[in-house]
């Protein structure tokens, strides 16, 4: 029962803790102002949550992972809050991102990109803007979708092992 109430502590509190220091911490530092700095985080960080999300699917599928949801969950969402700042730093770039202004703006831009639906009320303008929405939309499909396929794969494993426990 404690691993249980651990598990869902660890999938509600991971995005609550991203999502919190993304609002918290200034991101002000990020932008064209220190634009090589900026674009070196960026690559490093997207390069180590794919990494961490393939680690997390590879130790899945070799039965090797107890609890792989919510640590998949916590690199998804921090990729959501990567690209989010990533977006807002670019903002401050004339004619980057057309109707992007806050974190709010950022984080619903990237969430609509996720989902790949794009209202059009923010859209890029600038071709770094159009690099990094092109990259989020691959990162989307390669990890987002292998993200998700490893969590449901583990599952439908539960659920079959709890209908074969009860008979």
């Amino acid at each position: 029962m404690r691993e249980l109430a651990r598990t869902y502590l660890a999938l509600l509190g991971g995005p609550v803790l991203l999502l919190t220091a993304y609002f918290a911490v200034p991101l002000g530092w990020f932008g064209p102002h220190h634009s090589a700095i900026s674009w070196l985080v960026f690559g490093l960080l997207l390069t180590a949550l794919g990494a961490g999300v393939l680690r997390e699917v590879r130790m899945q599928v070799l039965g090797l992972s107890r609890h792989p949801v919510p640590r998949i969950l916590a690199l998804l969402c921090a990729a959501l809050v990567v690209f989010a700042t990533a977006y807002l730093g670019m903002s401050r770039q004339p004619g980057e991102l057309e109707g992007l202004h806050t974190k709010i703006d950022a984080l619903y831009f990237t969430v609509i990109t996720m989902a790949t639906v794009g209202y059009g009320d923010i859209h890029p303008s600038g071709q770094a803007a159009r690099v990094v929405v092109m990259l989020q939309l691959l990162y989307t499909v390669v990890f987002l979708t292998t993200g998700v396929t490893a969590l449901t794969q583990q599952v439908k494993t539960r659920a079959v092992k709890r209908a074969r426990h009860r008979e």
